[in-house]
């Protein structure tokens, strides 16, 4: 069964960098496009990066362009999301999730719709 594992998560400062993971388990056929959702306490869950299968297309949320870069690696089964210069307003659960093996657009694969796997959440605080 295709499934999906989120780490990485951790306490930092205000300023600091973090890189999340997200291992892709039971895999057949062709890669999936990917994302990371995150969720804040009392918030709903939001946007915030995704990858498409080749890995050449990538999405960001407003709130983290230019602080996070999304990435995959070892043949699609890893992605990766670096977080830089992290702010107090990132502190929430991070979701890694997989969607369709096949061309998605920029819009859909910003919706919580366009993915059917969801890992689980690796915590992500800023302090400051």
């Amino acid at each position: 069964m295709f499934s999906c594992k989120a780490s990485g998560g951790g306490l930092v400062q205000v300023g600091g960098s973090l890189r999340l993971s997200c291992a892709e388990s039971g895999r057949t056929g062709s890669a999936r496009n990917m994302g990371w959702f995150r969720q804040a306490p009392g918030k709903e869950r939001e946007f915030v990066a995704a990858i498409t299968l080749t890995g050449r297309s990538k999405y960001y949320a407003d709130s983290v362009k230019g602080r996070s870069t999304i990435s995959r690696a070892n043949a699609g089964n890893t992605m990766y999301l670096q977080m830089n210069s992290l702010k107090p307003e990132d502190t929430a659960g991070h979701y890694c999730a997989a969607g369709e093996t096949g061309v998605q657009s920029q819009n859909l694969l910003r919706a919580e719709a366009a993915y059917g796997v969801w890992g689980n959440g690796t915590l992500v605080t800023v302090s400051s």
